[in-house]
């Protein structure tokens, strides 16, 4: 069974203890969901021809924009999610550059 999966859902939480169990295996899945995302961001080094290339302004701007509506649909602030999101693209093209550069070497 999944930590997820142990843990209990936030509006069935009735102590911190259970609260800060379902973080944990939030962060978890989150750190897991990330392994992934990044794991496209070596596919996308390995697929574009240019260093010039990895930087894109306008998927970037796409992507921060997408996120902010999703989590403003979903009730959550669109700012934070969108601040959150400018440091999770910008992290993950950083580290474009640095696979980029190392699958080249």
């Amino acid at each position: 069974m999944t930590d997820q999966l142990k843990a209990k859902l936030p509006d069935d939480c009735t102590t911190m203890a259970e609260v800060r169990q379902g973080v944990d295996a939030t962060d978890r899945e989150l750190v897991a969901l990330l392994e992934r995302r990044f794991g496209y961001m070596r596919a996308a080094a390995r697929i574009k021809q240019t260093r010039e290339s990895v930087r894109d302004e306008a998927r970037k701007a796409a992507v921060i924009a997408a996120a902010r509506a999703q989590a403003e649909a979903a009730g959550l602030p669109g700012d934070v999610i969108a601040e959150m999101w400018e440091t999770l693209v910008e992290g993950s093209i950083a580290y474009e550059f640095v696979e980029w550069d190392r699958q080249r070497v």
